[in-house]
């Protein structure tokens, strides 16, 4: 494709929405807008991810809840990808999906019933590099220990809070017990705790507003 001398490249986006009227509103809406090219359109996770390892773009707009394998394992599997568009969500402002979708790595949120400008907008800030939660302090998340921890990590605390010797952990867990030694030590420096039982503390205190915070990392 050639550019006009002078001009701004256009923004490649991909949209997937498992709802066949979100999903056509939406390619509307970016079809008619001069910033974007509207390079793809699927109805599910796996339609996307197929599709966007063939055709690249830059921001991919996808439902938090997008079937089969949802946004969380979703962007799990495009984080090893390193090709894969920035990721913005499209989720329901009370759903707390955009805090999971800070922690499982994209870069920006909208509210499903929230203008569609604050939508396009998001869309062009993500692809100048920025990040774009309007909903989380930015700042205090990444004072927050727990949003320092890795899936294995924040699955070992959760083990951990159980009682479990590091032996069960290990068969929790499917990994060996050397290796469920080396996680908990990374795990004791990363909550700035000195035990076992200084950690099962910190994770009973850090439960607001419930397990939810661990179980939307997953």
């Amino acid at each position: 494709m050639q550019i006009a001398e002078g001009s701004t490249p256009k923004i490649t986006v991909m949209l997937a929405d498992g709802n066949p009227l979100v999903l056509s509103a939406m390619s509307e809406v970016f079809e008619r807008d001069p910033r974007f090219s509207l390079v793809a359109t699927s109805a599910t996770a796996e339609g996307f991810l197929g599709t966007v390892m063939r055709v690249p773009c830059q921001v991919g707009i996808i439902d938090w809840n997008l079937p089969v394998l949802g946004g969380n394992r979703l962007l799990e599997v495009l984080r090893e990808q390193e090709s894969a568009p920035r990721i913005v969500v499209y989720a329901d402002q009370g759903s707390d999906a955009h805090r999971a979708a800070m922690g499982a790595g994209a870069a920006g949120f909208v509210a499903r019933n929230g203008p569609v400008e604050t939508l396009l907008e998001t869309c062009s800030a993500v692809a100048a590099g920025k990040m774009i939660f309007p909903y989380l302090d930015v700042r205090e998340l990444q004072q927050d220990p727990i949003h320092s921890l890795s899936r294995r990590e924040a699955a070992m605390l959760e083990a951990l809070s159980k009682g479990l010797t590091n032996r069960q952990l290990s068969q929790e867990l499917g990994i060996t017990t050397n290796t469920v030694k080396f996680h908990l030590s990374n795990l004791y420096d990363k909550l700035s705790v000195k035990n076992r039982a200084q950690a099962i503390a910190f994770y009973y205190s850090s439960r607001i507003p419930g397990e939810r915070k661990f179980r939307d990392n997953e």
